[in-house]
């Protein structure tokens, strides 16, 4: 049973990866004009530098965002045994979007730059936001023992946090029109620096959620069970929270709000793929990447030359995915 798990597991790893890669080079032939790909030979200065310099960094990052969600939404599902615990749902994206708005405000900044220090105090200040968000959260559910107030604890907390977000925006005129994209969810500003700063995050992530996974396979056994068995739940917990956090924080700091990534990429692997925590993990960020780089090339060319939020299209095959598995799961229990 163990082989087949692991066979299942490296199959579809490959199978998202080639996804993935596949995504990465149509990418490259989607502009304003729609989809057309430029011959490579017959392309002059202009193309290339758009291409290399736009294109191929927007579905590098798009993918890259979409890796840290599915994976910052595995963790959370596993930590606090909830199947619908995502970095929203738990006040992290909350938090971060608001740390970035405060950062904004700070500095009378764009997000329109890719200098990699802005960049980086963005990314440092959507971590800060989601720490606190989700610690927030913690507080006020008193643990995760109970998952109604846990979920409770962190819309309450996602709520207040959203509205002082829109204080800060309102108060800084300048900031709005930033704010404004940036609560859409949008890759058009995403270059090399953020691609940087992520692969940074997702590499640093997914090293501490791997060599955490075994925690997680306990905890659903129950946390007296994981107790029992010697695992250090304590110090467990505040890594995976840090990697939960710096993992929403970096993708919500370069991309802006990007719903149901989170919440779809973990179903969507466990409806496939019955395996434990550490391949659920890696599998959970291959799907995540390709669910948005799938999103961003239908933002920008499905109604080209409008290049649409990308959040815009999470949001809508996310809603619609989920409810199809309400009724797959409401027709099996019938």
């Amino acid at each position: 049973m163990t082989q087949v798990r692991r066979h299942d597991t490296l199959r579809w790893a490959l199978a998202l990866a080639v996804s993935s890669l596949t995504a990465l080079v149509i990418g490259t032939g989607v502009g304003s004009e729609g989809w057309a790909w430029p011959s490579i030979q017959g392309m002059d200065a202009v193309q290339a530098q758009i291409m290399w310099d736009i294109r191929v960094p927007r579905s590098l990052g798009a993918w890259l965002a979409g890796a840290l969600l599915g994976l910052a939404g595995a963790v959370a599902q596993g930590l606090f045994r909830n199947p619908l615990a995502d970095p929203y749902l738990l006040g992290s994206a909350s938090g971060a979007s608001f740390g970035v708005s405060l950062y904004l405000s700070a500095m009378g900044g764009s997000l329109l730059t890719n200098a990699l220090w802005p960049r980086l105090g963005m990314t440092g200040a959507a971590f800060v936001g989601a720490v606190l968000a989700v610690m927030l959260t913690l507080l006020l559910a008193r643990g995760v023992q109970q998952t109604l107030r846990l979920l409770l604890a962190g819309v309450v907390v996602g709520v207040v946090l959203g509205a002082l977000t829109s204080m800060v925006t309102l108060m800084q005129p300048e900031v709005l029109q930033a704010m404004q994209g940036f609560m859409w969810g949008s890759t058009a500003f995403v270059g090399w620096t953020s691609c940087s700063l992520m692969a940074g995050a997702l590499l640093l992530c997914c090293m501490v959620s791997l060599a955490l996974a075994r925690v997680l396979d306990a905890l659903t056994l129950g946390e007296a069970t994981a107790h029992s068995l010697g695992m250090p739940l304590g110090a467990a917990r505040v890594g995976l929270i840090v990697a939960l956090s710096l993992a929403t924080g970096a993708a919500v700091a370069q991309t802006g709000l990007i719903a149901f990534v989170g919440l779809a990429a973990p179903h969507a692997v466990r409806s496939r793929v019955h395996t434990t925590h550490a391949g659920l993990l890696v599998l959970s960020a291959l799907m995540g990447g390709v669910l948005l780089q799938m999103a961003d090339l239908l933002a920008r060319g499905l109604l080209a030359p409008q290049d649409l939020p990308v959040g815009v299209f999470t949001a809508v095959l996310g809603g619609v995915y989920l409810l199809w598995r309400m009724q797959a799961v409401n027709g099996g229990r019938a």
